[in-house]
């Protein structure tokens, strides 16, 4: 029952009470409905109004998602692949991330390329820290090294 049909059948209790219209107990009950239909009826486009905020407000959260979609390549997972590398690969040309890091700040998982590798550091997405990438230790551990008794060239 709304808040309306609740105050009419308030107003029928009381019209079925045959009160005397010129008491003063009638009158305080006459003024008493009068404020609560009113406030019935605030209430009631209050209620509207906020419905259609809320459509309006469900028609930006899709605006936005189309657009997060379309500009940033977010999609319903939030990797960006359009879901392609899920079933191994979109050939699309575009370079999806070759490689994981964890942010030490935040502990979130980001998706790297073999391009953003190569600028030595990025800005975290997700909490704003600065990442840096040095590969100097791998390369150097990685390289052959010289069998003894061997001729360097020299």
């Amino acid at each position: 029952m709304s808040n309306s049909e609740r105050a009419s059948y308030i107003r029928g209790l009381i019209d079925g009470m045959e009160l005397d219209p010129n008491a003063k107990e009638t009158k305080i009950f006459n003024a008493i409905m009068e404020l609560l239909s009113e406030l019935c009826t605030s209430v009631d486009e209050l209620e509207d109004e906020v419905d259609g905020i809320a459509d309006q407000l469900d028609e930006v959260d899709e605006d936005l998602g189309t657009l997060e979609s379309e500009y940033y390549g977010i999609d319903k997972d939030g990797c960006g692949c359009g879901g392609h590398h899920h079933q191994g690969g979109c050939g699309c040309g575009h370079h999806h991330a070759e490689f994981e890091v964890i942010c030490p700040s935040c502990g979130e998982t980001i998706g790297l390329t073999e391009e953003m590798l190569d600028e030595d550091s990025m800005v975290c997405p997700n909490c704003g820290e600065t990442l840096e990438f040095d590969f100097d230790e791998d390369e150097e551990e990685t390289e052959p090294e010289e069998e003894p008794g061997e001729d360097s060239g020299e």
